[in-house]
């Protein structure tokens, strides 16, 4: 599989990365012998970048990743700071939408300490001393609404020095963002470099809100993207039916328009609706890697597979109108 470099650190991930949210029980409990199936899937597949985090699961998907790589080698993870976990009190039996997660409490906190605290916590569960990339996790409005100010008074007074500290000191490879929104990206860039962002749903061929400002500013100052929610939480991958998603919900009518504008012009093409998502996030200038996450190997190598696929030159006037 092609690698593309992070930034200018020398870091290198393949094209196609794996996203650990849903080993990490995602809406549903996924057993060992499953997760270790689907990870062998995408290893097999030749996928060697993974990405996890302390959200998932309150950090059952780092310990499963962590196990399953112990022993392999010439692979790259990314993991995320902005949660600290602390054993719980009483049982927790769902959480944040994963259920019979590990039983930890969590508190936000993007000061330097928590920062390195939360990366010291996600070392030791994935049986790591280094980690190649490391995301601050949902920092923004989308997550935090009105309590944004003090997180970000957190972040910019001692959390984003401690984040570059681990990058000099050798402890992390790149470092960067994981969010769900623009505007918090554009922030963090005014503040200091940073040299990826793992951005879920703001660039994909549904919602290309990033293009107006951010993916230029990336381009320019060498700033790769992690493309993450390339189906906009379902929507592209089941089409305009009843029931489908979009950001989490019930997608809205105009979206379900727009979306059976799509499937209508991909299919004129030949292309499945789906398929067309993948393509649009995999060629795009700005893509560094494209993350599948699931929890089953056949819906895995279902999109490998449609990524492996040629698609009609024509495809690319689908990829490039604004929707």
């Amino acid at each position: 599989m092609n690698t593309k470099e992070i930034g200018t650190t020398g870091v290198r991930v393949t094209e196609v990365s794996f996203g650990c949210a849903s080993i990490g029980n995602l809406y549903h409990a996924v057993s060992e012998d499953d997760v270790q199936a689907v990870l062998q899937a995408a290893w097999d597949a030749g996928i060697r970048y993974f990405d996890t985090a302390p959200h998932y699961g309150r950090g059952l998907s780092e310990q499963r990743l962590g196990r399953f790589l112990a022993g392999r080698s010439d692979f790259v993870i990314s993991t995320k700071v902005g949660r600290v976990l602390s054993p719980a009190r009483s049982p927790i039996a769902e959480a944040d939408g994963f259920v019979q997660p590990a039983q930890n409490e969590v508190r936000y906190d993007y000061s330097g300490d928590g920062i390195e605290e939360s990366f010291e916590q996600s070392c030791e569960r994935l049986g790591q001393s280094r980690i190649d990339i490391l995301y601050v996790h949902d920092i923004g409005e989308y997550t935090h609404g009105a309590g944004q100010g003090r997180h970000w008074q957190d972040f910019s007074a001692t959390g984003y020095d401690r984040l570059r500290r681990l990058k000099e000191t050798g402890r992390v490879g790149a470092i960067g963002l994981g969010v769900n929104e623009c505007q918090i990206c554009l922030d963090v860039m005014d503040l200091g470099a940073i040299d990826a962002i793992l951005l879920a749903g703001r660039l994909t061929l549904l919602d290309r809100s990033a293009e107006a400002e951010l993916v230029p500013r990336c381009l320019a100052e060498n700033t790769s993207l992690v493309l993450g929610g390339i189906f906009n939480s379902g929507i592209l991958a089941t089409g305009p039916v009843p029931g489908a998603t979009y950001d989490y919900g019930p997608a809205p009518r105009d979206v379900l328009a727009r979306v059976t504008d799509l499937q209508t012009r991909a299919a004129a093409l030949g292309l499945p609706l789906a398929s067309a998502a993948l393509h649009f996030a995999k060629r795009h200038p700005a893509a560094a890697s494209v993350l599948l996450g699931t929890a089953k190997p056949a819906s895995l190598m279902r999109n490998l597979d449609a990524l492996a696929q040629e698609i009609p030159v024509e495809a690319e006037a689908l990829f490039m109108r604004a929707v």
